[in-house]
């Protein structure tokens, strides 16, 4: 009979309530048909995406909605539904679980399945619904006790109030703020014609240099062995307090050209990076023939070896041209290490030629009846597997491109292969390798890879709602698995002539209740005589560890797999776990939630000796939502993380400038008895690092919209030498030194690093600030968070454009005004309307 196709299905999404019953939501779908033939019968399901889940009773409308895995549901329909007449729509309200504020809360991904769970069924592509706007406050508000204030044009503008623009010769030039730097009257002037003068073990960074050089003004530059220009050259460089002296530098600019100075060749690549950010902005965008760079001399060294960026293109795939964007704008402020999330549930992203099913299933997402053939959908990727945001590998040859890529710039490329948790994509890949080599007679070739124990019965769910996502870490084919992919990886990074470091191995969120069903865990502790999967765990862990050894590879993963867990007066208590403190383990640590109770991980692992990596997601969580806007993509489990907020982050001493909780709250004394750094503390933090996790990045677009400008904030607190304001014994003094600061370093953003970002790579994508505003006495009054950028409005209802009036201060308007900021290039951020 004739069903209505999925593009002749609309759908519509609202958010009734956040205050709906203690802590759920009521929200309306409303389905209509669009075709001319009814949806009728009981053999279709449409299937969606979903970070919320429903509870179990609530639904109406003559439908259920049922838990498939992971994010995916399905709508099923019951005795009660009918028929769904052309033309006809119909409501289908429900009560979810927790609360819903921002658009990248609703359901999306909407397919529709004709045969549902017989083995001829078909899929077709609906999409995503249609978001009604977020406009009353039990919409915008996670619950009544929610006293984060929603943004609004007029909320912005009081954040931007105290803002003023700085004369430009008052604002930094070089970003990240250098140790020390002096600029006085004069410039050197050179073209194609000015020699780059550098010895051999100079090579690649002089390439880079020329290349650099070209980029600015259209000409080849030529390189020299002697003489001056532009001079390049090794020499002792004397910093103090530097956690990477060997990357210091200097630079010197005077009648005679340009000197740069490094005490290896990293630090002649840092000094080129202040040399890149001293010539003229114009430039980047239109190419001069000749360069000018002021007189000065700059000496500078980093604050923390490790300055990292993590980017997670598991959950969705980015292509290789926007890895190899995001670690050119890495060099560009001084970053050298890039964690590379290549694995997770939802996707395994590189080739291993040892176990190409890893790629041939695990890298696909889209409808499935067996998941034999690619994985389900995830986080919207919808039915189709092709074109598909969660679809997508990088071959062998383009992540040896990418190592290559990555090493000239002095970025070291830290991988990630998510283990035992987080695992499912592998452990779906490794089944049907297994399928494939049993029906070929092969038993023992089959098992050698196999992840799963079939015979599990145990009940566990993820903190991403998935069922059978934890490898069985009592099957040999684990540690098989895991060794195969350390070689097949070790051998790229020779290939490519990179040497490999270090290997993240993830190690977070296995969900409570793994492995106390299967009974090859159950024997195997036996055998062994361990009591209960912690102590399986650490076994796992342990003989992880020696492999990694035998590869020479540093032991990286999340804090999880440092911490142990005891129960003090009935409660459970974290703590260092004294086995691996000499394992060569170096734990990322993220969880410092306010109010959670949890906020001093990093630090106690740090004084039992662990060297940690500073991932504070309060701070640095760069795929949550910028501010509580419903418009403004990314969740907010961890807060709303504006530049400001990764700015102002401390890494020494998180507490002192910290004072309201994930909702608000004031966080009194809550922190009083959390650890503190000890001295010995202090020397095992390696550095800091954000994180840019890919559920909401769906496309390059997107990824860069999160990424920028935090990355240029997080560079400042990563490079930059210690501020001081935790000093500061008295609260005001502090904030207006903080408020101070943070001025300076907006006035860098909107007078130069977001201009001179317009150009770069074409025009990075970075996130356009939203203006503030509001009207007083008739007139328009509006700001920005970033001092330099041209606002333009309008008072007829129509978005603003390049040919719109530029706001230059109050100015008579009537109605309603719409406002905009533009970049440079005429790039329009996000309007807002005020009147």
């Amino acid at each position: 009979m004739s069903r209505p196709a999925g593009s002749q299905l609309k759908l519509t999404w609202e958010c009734i309530s956040n205050h709906y019953d203690g802590d759920t939501f009521l929200a309306e779908l409303t389905l209509t048909n669009q075709s001319d033939a009814p949806l009728s019968g009981n053999d279709w399901a449409i299937y969606f995406n979903a970070c919320r889940k429903v509870k179990p009773g609530t639904v109406t409308g003559g439908v259920d909605m049922v838990h498939v895995n992971g994010d995916l549901s399905k709508l099923v329909p019951t005795a009660d539904f009918g028929t769904l007449a052309p033309g006809e729509s119909r409501s289908i309200r429900y009560v979810g679980l927790f609360w819903v504020i921002q658009e990248t809360d609703a359901p999306l991904g909407f397919y529709v399945v004709y045969g549902d769970g017989q083995a001829d069924a078909r899929a077709e592509a609906i999409g995503d619904p249609e978001i009604v706007p977020f406009t009353r406050p039990e919409q915008r508000n996670r619950s009544n006790g929610d006293k984060v204030p929603y943004v609004t044009a007029d909320t912005r503008y009081a954040d931007n109030e105290a803002l003023t623009l700085l004369p430009a010769d008052q604002v930094g030039r070089i970003t990240p703020t250098p140790l020390e730097s002096s600029f006085g009257g004069g410039s050197y002037t050179f073209s194609h014609d000015t020699p780059v003068v550098f010895p051999v073990a100079l090579e690649r960074e002089a390439a880079f240099l020329r290349q650099t050089l070209k980029d600015l003004t259209g000409t080849e530059f030529h390189g020299a062995a002697r003489g001056k220009g532009i001079v390049l050259q090794l020499g002792q460089v004397a910093v103090a307090d530097s956690g990477a002296a060997a990357e210091a530098y200097t630079l010197e600019v005077n009648a005679d050209g340009i000197v740069i100075t490094g005490a290896s060749a990293h630090g002649v690549f840092n000094g080129i990076q202040s040399l890149r950010q001293l010539l003229p902005l114009d430039a980047w965008r239109n190419p001069q023939p000749t360069l000018s760079v002021p007189f000065g001399k700059v000496k500078d060294a980093p604050r923390f070896a490790y300055r990292g960026m993590h980017l997670d293109v598991g959950r969705n795939f980015s292509s290789k041209q926007t890895i190899l964007r995001l670690l050119d704008c890495m060099a560009l402020y001084k970053l050298n290490k890039f964690h590379f999330h290549l694995t997770d549930d939802e996707g395994w992203r590189l080739e291993i030629p040892s176990l190409p099913e890893l790629t041939e299933i695990g890298s696909l997402r889209g409808f499935t009846t067996t998941e034999t053939d690619n994985l389900v959908p995830s986080f919207g990727s919808g039915a189709e597997v092709e074109h598909s945001h969660g679809t997508g590998f990088y071959t062998r040859a383009e992540y040896i491109e990418i190592l290559k890529f990555a090493a000239a710039r002095h970025i070291e490329v830290v991988p990630e292969f998510d283990v035992p948790g987080h695992a499912r994509s592998a452990i779906k890949a490794m089944n049907v390798r297994y399928d494939r080599l049993v029906k070929a007679g092969k038993q023992a070739e089959a098992e050698y890879y196999l992840l799963a124990d079939f015979d599990d019965v145990s009940k566990y769910e993820s903190v991403q709602l998935w069922h059978d996502n934890v490898i069985c870490i009592a099957l040999d084919g684990a540690y098989h698995f895991i060794e195969t992919v350390i070689r097949d990886v070790k051998e790229m990074y020779a290939e490519a002539g990179v040497e490999w470091k270090t290997m993240h191995t993830g190690g977070d969120e296995v969900p409570a209740g793994v492995w106390e069903g299967s009974p090859k865990c159950q024997a195997f502790m036996q055998q062994h005589g361990l009591n209960g999967t912690r102590e399986l765990l650490d076994h796992f862990l342990a003989r992880y560890r020696d492999i990694l050894k035998k590869y020479d590879l540093t032991f990286g993963g999340w804090e999880e797999i440092a911490l142990t867990s005891e129960t003090v007066d009935g409660a459970h208590v974290h703590k260092p776990n004294p086995k691996f403190v000499n394992a060569n383990f170096q734990p990322y640590v993220w969880n410092n939630v306010w109010g959670w109770g949890q906020e001093d991980f990093a630090y106690q692992l740090a004084n039992a000796g662990y060297k940690v990596v500073l991932c504070n997601v309060t701070n640095l969580y760069f795929d949550l939502a910028y501010e509580k806007d419903p418009q403004e993509p990314g969740y907010y489990w961890g807060g709303f993380i504006n530049t400001r907020k990764a700015f102002e982050f401390c890494p020494l001493d998180i507490y002192t400038t910290a004072k309201l909780n994930l909702f608000g709250g004031e966080l009194g004394d809550s922190l009083k008895d959390k650890a503190r750094l000890t001295a010995d503390g202090t020397r095992n933090v390696l550095g800091i690092q954000g994180e840019l996790w890919g559920e909401n990045a769906r496309s390059g677009t997107r990824v860069e919209h999160f990424a920028m400008p935090r990355i240029v904030a997080l560079a400042e607190r990563a490079w930059a030498a210690d501020p001081g304001w935790t000093f500061i014994a008295d609260e005001g003094e502090r904030d207006r030194r903080m408020q101070a600061d943070w001025n300076q370093f907006a006035n860098r953003l909107g007078q130069r690093e977001l201009p001179r970002l317009d150009g770069f790579l074409g025009g990075y994508g970075y996130r356009v600030p939203v203006p503030g505003a509001r009207i007083e006495g008739g007139k328009l009054l509006a700001n920005i968070e970033s001092p330099g950028f041209v606002l333009r409005y309008t008072t007829d209802g129509s978005e603003p454009n390049a040919a719109s009036p530029a706001y230059t201060g109050p100015v008579a308007v009537s109605g309603t005004v719409t406002l905009a900021a533009f970049t440079t290039t005429n790039r329009r951020g996000r309007s807002v309307q005020v009147g």
